[in-house]
């Protein structure tokens, strides 16, 4: 099976180098087509490695030796057991329906080859991330999935600079720098981490780690645990690490369904299940985990209320989803984490690509406000993105209610009943603010100019891209069991312990709540209704849309300051004292240079004078030795 984990490894970096050929020609239809297809078929391999992992195989394979220096030996290895193998086929389910939808959302873009590269190279990165069976590995492709992120972010880094009350992300390029400098803070945090494993215990292979972690003290295992969270907080985007995921939305809206909703933003949740034996020894840091997510789970769902921006409304949710993840994690509850990634994959990820076709249709218009009665020219998106919305909500029969559902549950029966409620009003939150969505793009009346703007369906292969995922956002909560029994095999197994007339009483309240906002948000916005109003009443509203002001807090109280000292630090230290110091050196070394390059001037009279010179000098220094 070893062809099968290479193929799945390498054939979508094989596409990025094909596509980068073609990189600054003109679009070439021929990249689109090949990057699809060889992601199809690492998408294939995946699916047959997860066909052959079961409770006793899985695949452990060392490619070559990587670094030997010293007692550091790591090797170029990569292992699918029944966790990474989960990844591999979500990651590559997504990507290849994404590369294919994107042939036809980035037709008529100049950069058409260079975008395919960059988001084939992307996924390659992923599946090192996943599959590494190492933390330095791991942290390779950690690396690589935020270069690519950066590129793809600044994909149209052509885009000027303007104010943020035009657009809060400034630019596509400023956005991306954004994003990469944010998760830079966050990875030094877990390469301390990274570190501290190998300071202490001698390697970095998983199976090494993880069977020796409990030799270590107490505080040794919090410490690693608290820095490798770190890195977690950066690339999932926890608070306070969170304004960068918002602001990347400035990207082609098929890198925001692949990267900044299925992919490389759940690879901190990753890490954490990943990492789960290491934090299954410090209970007090999983439930800092727990309590954070459960407050980035209201916290995101908030400001997603009162949006106008399409995208930065999703972008919200997927925060607010990530934190349930954590809550799952961080109270041990492994592989409902797991289960909640994948489902949330899913329907996150096309409700991104249905966003992507409302904006095309409306010129790349973002505000919801100015959209409205498309369903009446895009029923296949309307019905697209309705099921996802669905889906998100958490309602019966659809796969968000299993998964979610699942993570309160984990929650009240640990007894942890204030994050129970906080993903309680979560739960109605997201309803609300997914219909509200739905409601003001699909339905009432057109708050556009007809006579500029022509919606209109996308084309019918983009389309059935997109079906898949609907399909699996339907079903993918039916394999509830089979799936806990299949990833248990490596994590440990738990299932929340509470009565039947607990759990029948948590099922109705949480799909009370949920229905409750899907109701608010149909009759209130329904016939140009709004519910608007009701936030500016309480004195919210200018909050929630200026993200509690925390981009401005950023900006005025650490980036200003900041660049401050920096221009202090370059104009009256680097420039006043270190370029003074070395241009001194320089001048003088300069100047006795020339004053002394008469003694080679080749005159024969002038080197005798110096020859002479010169014997003086010896003749005194002998006598004064003499002397002595």
């Amino acid at each position: 099976m070893e062809k099968y984990l290479y193929i799945a490894l390498f054939a979508p970096i094989v596409g990025s180098l094909f596509a980068a050929m073609f990189g600054d020609r003109p679009k070439n239809l021929i990249t689109g087509l090949v990057t699809s297809g060889l992601l199809f078929a690492s998408w294939f391999a995946s699916i047959m490695l997860l066909l052959y992992v079961d409770g006793n195989t899985i695949v452990h394979v060392k490619m070559m030796d990587w670094i030997a220096a010293g007692s550091l030996n790591v090797d170029f290895g990569f292992v699918v057991d029944q966790v990474s193998v989960i990844m591999m086929v979500t990651v590559t389910t997504v990507s290849a329906l994404v590369h294919v939808y994107s042939i036809g959302y980035m037709d008529h873009d100049k950069g058409f080859n260079r975008y395919f590269s960059y988001l084939s190279a992307f996924v390659f990165s992923m599946m090192i991330l996943v599959m590494s069976d190492n933390f330095l590995g791991l942290f390779i492709g950690w690396e690589g999935v935020g270069l690519c992120s950066w590129l793809l972010i600044g994909h149209w880094y052509h885009k000027p600079d303007v104010p943020t009350s035009v657009n809060p992300a400034i630019s596509p390029a400023y956005a991306a720098n954004e994003a990469f400098v944010m998760n830079r803070i966050a990875d030094l945090g877990m390469l301390i981490g990274i570190f501290m494993i190998y300071w202490n215990l001698g390697s970095l292979e998983y199976n090494t780690v993880f069977a020796n972690i409990g030799t270590l003290s107490t505080g040794t295992i919090t410490a690693i645990g608290i820095f490798l969270f770190i890195g977690a907080m950066g690339k999932s985007a926890q608070f306070p690490l969170h304004t960068w995921l918002a602001n990347a939305m400035e990207g082609p809206t098929p890198v925001s369904a692949l990267i900044h909703a299925a992919t490389m933003v759940t690879a901190g949740v990753y890490l954490i299940i990943r990492s789960n034996e290491i934090y299954a020894l410090i209970p007090n840091v999983g439930y800092f985990i727990a309590c954070l997510g459960a407050f980035v789970a209201v916290f995101a769902a908030s400001m997603a209320l009162v949006n106008m921006e399409l995208k930065r409304i999703i972008a919200y949710s997927t925060l607010s989803q990530l934190g349930y993840m954590f809550v799952a994690a961080g109270l041990g509850a492994y592989w409902i984490a797991l289960f909640h990634l994948m489902t949330h994959a899913f329907f996150k990820s096309v409700l991104f690509l249905g966003a992507g076709n409302v904006m095309h249709a409306m010129d790349d218009e973002k505000m919801i406000n100015k959209m409205g009665g498309l369903g009446k020219v895009m029923p296949w998106t309307m019905g697209i993105m309705t099921v996802a919305s669905v889906a998100l909500a958490g309602i019966w029969p659809l796969a968000g209610f299993f998964s979610k559902d699942k993570i309160l549950e984990t929650a009240f029966a640990e007894h942890n009943y204030f994050l129970w409620i906080m993903l309680w009003m979560g739960a109605g939150m997201t309803a609300y603010y997914s219909f509200r969505l739905i409601m003001m793009v699909f339905s009432g009346k057109e708050n556009y100019d007809k006579a500029e703007k022509h919606p209109h369906e996308t084309y019918p292969f983009v389309i059935m891209a997109m079906l898949p995922l609907a399909v699996l956002a339907v079903i993918a909560g039916f394999f509830e069991h089979s799936f806990m029994e299949y990833v248990t095999a490596v994590l440990p197994e738990y299932h929340p312990h509470v009565s039947t007339f607990t759990f029948i009483f948590l099922v109705i309240v949480t799909l009370g709540i949920a229905l409750g906002g899907i109701f608010l948000a149909v009759t209130k916005f329904s016939n140009a209704g709004s519910f608007d109003g009701f936030f500016k009443k309480l004195g919210v509203f200018d909050i929630l849309s200026n993200q509690y002001y925390i981009p401005k807090f950023y900006d005025e109280k650490i980036c200003k300051p900041y660049k401050a000292m920096s221009k202090f630090a370059w104009e009256k230290i680097d420039m006043k004292i270190v370029d003074a110091t070395v241009d001194f050196i320089a001048g003088t070394i300069y100047t006795a240079g020339d004053k002394t390059r008469k003694m080679q001037s080749g005159n024969l009279s002038t080197n005798l004078k110096w020859m002479v010179f010169g014997l003086v000098i010896l003749l005194v220094f002998a006598l004064f030795k003499i002397g002595m």
